[in-house]
C-alpha cells in the first residue's frame, strides 16, 4: 500500500498526444506502467481510444488518479475482440500483477450459492467455487445463513435430495430425511421420475423469485384435489402454500414486488472504506456482506463504491436494479464498461429503499468500527508475545505444529499460520507422516519440521518470526534439534505445554535453550494469541487426521478382499444400506447377495471384523 504523498510526484516525460493518436476505438485492456516496468494500473475498455483519453484530462477524477497519471512513463494496450475477452484479460492481469493502484476487493467467488444438480434426481447442495456443467445456481447470496435458511424452506416445501451421489445410489431404503417430511426419497423410487420433476421446476421457479407464481400454483393444485375428493393430496398441497405464504411474510420488508435489487452503501471514517451489499431477490430481503478494499491506498467513499461495483458484477449476475446513496454517475460509467445491459440505478424513493439504505449504511459503519477494534486487539496481543518473549521485533509470521493420531494410526501433522495477528487459512499445511514407530511424537515432529524447513532453508517460501509448538520439553527439543540442521537455529521458537488438568489458561511455554518454563496467566493478551493459534492447529490436525484415519478404515475392509471387485461392493451396499449394514451382517446374510458364496462370505466377514 502506497503511503506516497500525493504533492510532488517524479517527473514524467511521457507524451500523452502522440499516444492518443496511435490508440484504436476498440475493446480491450490498457497497463499504466512507470518507472522501472512497475505496473501502475490495469484497466479494461469498451472502447480504448475514449477510456484511455480520459485519463489525460484536466478534471481528474481523484487525488489518487492524479499521482498515478504523473508517474506514468508508458501505456500499453492489448485490442481484444469483445468486451468479454477485456473482462477476461483484466482480471487475469490485475491477479497476476497486482497494480499498485487497483483498488482490489477479496475474490468474489467466495459468495455461496445454491446449486440444482445436473442429475436425473437434481440435488439440492449448498456451493461455493467453480460451476459445474448442467447445474443450475441461484445466486449469489450474503452469506451461508442465508443459503442454508433457503435450503431448508425448500426441504420442507418441496422435499428434493440433498444426499451425495454415492449415497443415493447406494441406498436400499428411505433415509431419516424421508421419514420426516424433509425428502421424497427418489433414491427408493417412492417418487417417480415425472413427479419429482415438477418439484424441481416449483422449487426453481421460486429461487428465480417467482414465488407469488408458485403459490397461485400450488392453490390451484389444492382446490383441484378438493374438487377430485383427494383430501390427503390436498392437505400436502396446503401445507406447502402456508410454508412458503409465512416465509414470505417474515421475509418482506414493506415491499410486495417480487423484485431483485442490491443495495450498495459506502462509508469513509477512520481512515477505511466499507463498501456493504445488501441483496433483495424475488422481494425478500437476504442479508448483507462488508467489504473492504484492499491494494491502493483509498480514503474516498465514492472510489471504493465504483471499484466495488466493477469487481463484483464482472463475476456475478447483474440484479434488475441497483440502488446507491452516493457516486451515481461513477458507479453507472463502471456498470457501462461492463458486457450485456445495466441494470438500472437509482438512488432509494420510497420508504422501503430508504430503510433498506440506512440499514446497509448503518451495518458498513459497523463493519468499520469492528475492524478498527479488532486492529487494536490484535496489535495489544502481539506487543504483548513481542514483550513476553522478549523478541527483538514484533512477530509477524507466527507458525505453529501439532501431531494427531490415534494409538500411532495415521498420523497427521499440521502447520498453521498466523500473519499479523490475523490466521491465513489460505497457507495452512497438514503433511502425512510415515516411515516412523507408530506413536512417537518425537520422530514425528523431526519429521515435519525437517520436510517445512528444509525448504524454507534452500530459499523456498517465507521464514517465521516465531515457531509454536504444541507440546513439552521433548517435542521442543526434537525442534531445535531440526532446525539446527537445516540451519534456522536464529529463528525464534517456544513450545506450548498443557497445564495442569489441561486447563485452559494454565499453559507453560517451554523455551529450546533450557530456561524454566513461563506462565503469563490466563489474563494475558499474549496467551490469548499462543492459545487460539495453538488450538487452530490442533483442530486442523485433528480434522486432517480424522480423513487419514477414515480412508485407511475404509479401504482396508472390502477394497483389500481378494474376489470383491468394484460390482460386488456395490451390490454388497446397496443389499444392506451402506458399510455398517455389510458390517452387520452374518456370514449366512452375505451368501444371499449375487456373487457372494460362502467362503467369499467367510473372507468378508473376517475382513470386517
Amino acid at each position: 500500500m502506497s503511503n506516497d504523498p500525493v504533492s510532488d510526484p517524479p517527473e514524467s516525460a511521457f507524451d500523452s498526444r502522440a499516444f492518443l493518436r496511435t490508440v484504436p476505438e476498440a475493446p480491450g485492456i490498457y497497463r499504466m506502467i512507470g518507472i522501472d516496468e512497475q505496473v501502475l494500473y490495469v484497466g479494461k475498455a469498451k472502447n480504448l481510444k475514449r477510456r484511455v483519453s480520459s485519463y489525460f484530462r484536466g478534471n481528474l477524477p481523484s487525488p489518487r488518479i492524479a499521482m498515478m497519471v504523473a508517474r506514468i512513463v508508458r501505456v500499453d494496450i492489448t485490442p481484444t475482440r469483445s468486451e468479454a475477452e477485456a473482462l477476461l484479460l483484466e482480471n487475469n492481469l490485475i491477479k497476476s500483477l497486482a497494480p499498485r493502484y487497483n483498488i482490489l476487493f477479496r475474490d468474489d467467488k467466495s459468495y455461496p450459492y445454491i446449486e440444482l444438480s445436473g442429475d436425473e434426481f437434481p440435488r439440492l447442495a449448498y456451493h461455493r467455487g467453480a460451476f459445474a456443467r448442467g447445474a443450475r445456481y441461484f445466486g449469489p447470496f450474503p452469506n451461508s445463513h442465508a443459503v442454508r435458511e433457503s435450503i431448508h424452506l425448500l426441504q420442507k416445501t418441496f422435499r428434493l435430495r440433498t444426499c451425495e451421489n454415492n449415497i443415493f445410489q447406494n441406498r436400499s431404503r428411505p433415509c431419516l430425511l424421508a421419514q420426516i417430511k424433509r425428502c421424497s426419497a427418489p433414491c427408493t423410487a417412492e417418487i417417480d421420475h415425472d413427479a419429482y420433476a415438477a418439484e424441481v421446476r416449483l422449487a426453481s421457479r421460486f429461487l428465480d423469485g417467482r414465488a407469488s407464481e408458485v403459490i397461485d400454483d400450488l392453490s390451484a393444485h389444492m382446490q383441484a384435489a378438493a374438487g377430485r375428493l383427494a383430501f390427503e393430496a390436498a392437505a400436502a398441497y396446503r401445507d406447502q402454500v402456508r410454508v412458503l405464504q409465512t416465509v414470505l411474510h417474515r421475509q418482506f420488508i414493506e415491499s410486495r414486488k417480487n423484485e431483485d435489487v442490491d443495495i450498495l452503501a459506502s462509508v469513509a471514517f477512520g481512515g477505511m472504506v466499507c463498501v456493504n451489499i445488501a441483496m433483495v431477490r424475488g422481494g425478500r430481503h437476504l442479508g448483507d456482506r462488508p467489504q473492504f478494499p484492499s491494494g491502493a491506498a483509498v480514503d474516498d467513499a465514492g472510489d471504493g463504491l465504483a471499484a466495488f461495483v466493477e469487481r463484483h458484477y464482472a463475476v456475478h449476475p447483474q440484479p434488475a436494479r441497483i440502488l446507491v446513496g452516493l457516486s451515481v454517475e461513477a458507479v453507472r460509467e463502471a456498470l457501462a464498461e461492463l458486457p450485456g445491459n445495466p441494470p438500472a440505478l437509482a438512488r432509494p424513493r420510497h420508504a422501503a429503499e430508504k430503510a433498506w439504505m440506512e440499514m446497509a449504511e448503518k451495518n458498513a459503519r459497523l463493519a468499520i468500527e469492528t475492524r478498527l477494534r479488532d486492529a487494536g486487539r490484535i496489535g495489544e496481543r502481539l506487543q504483548a508475545l513481542h514483550e513476553a518473549l522478549d523478541l527483538p521485533e514484533l512477530p509477524a509470521r507466527i507458525e505453529c505444529f501439532d501431531i494427531s493420531h490415534t494409538l500411532g494410526e495415521a498420523a497427521v501433522a499440521s502447520c498453521v499460520v498466523c500473519v499479523d495477528g490475523v490466521m491465513k487459512h489460505s497457507e495452512y499445511r497438514r503433511y502425512n507422516i510415515g516411515g516412523i514407530a507408530p506413536g512417537d511424537d518425537f520422530a514425528a515432529m523431526r519429521q515435519v519440521l525437517a520436510r517445512r524447513y528444509g525448504k524454507i532453508a534452500a530459499g523456498e517460501g517465507v521464514c517465521p518470526d516465531l515457531i509454536l509448538i504444541d507440546g513439552g520439553r521433548g517435542q521442543v527439543n526434537a525442534a531445535a534439534g531440526i532446525l539446527a540442521e537445516v540451519g534456522l537455529k536464529a529463528v525464534n521458537m517456544v513450545g506450548v505445554a498443557k497445564g495442569e488438568g489441561r486447563k485452559a489458561g494454565l499453559e507453560t511455554l517451554i523455551f529450546p535453550d533450557g530456561r524454566e518454563g513461563m506462565a503469563l496467566g490466563g489474563q494475558s493478551p499474549a496467551l490469548h494469541l499462543v492459545v487460539e493459534i495453538r488450538d487452530e492447529a490442533h483442530r486442523f490436525a485433528i480434522a486432517g487426521h480424522r480423513a487419514r484415519r477414515g480412508k485407511a478404515r475404509t479401504r482396508s475392509t472390502l477394497e483389500d478382499v481378494p474376489g470383491v471387485g468394484p460390482a460386488r461392493r456395490r451390490a454388497l451396499l446397496a443389499a444392506f444400506g451402506g458399510l455398517d449394514g455389510v458390517r452387520a451382517a452374518a456370514v449366512e446374510d452375505l451368501c444371499r447377495v449375487d456373487g457372494i458364496n460362502r467362503k467369499l462370505a467367510e473372507q468378508i466377514y473376517s475382513a470386517l471384523h
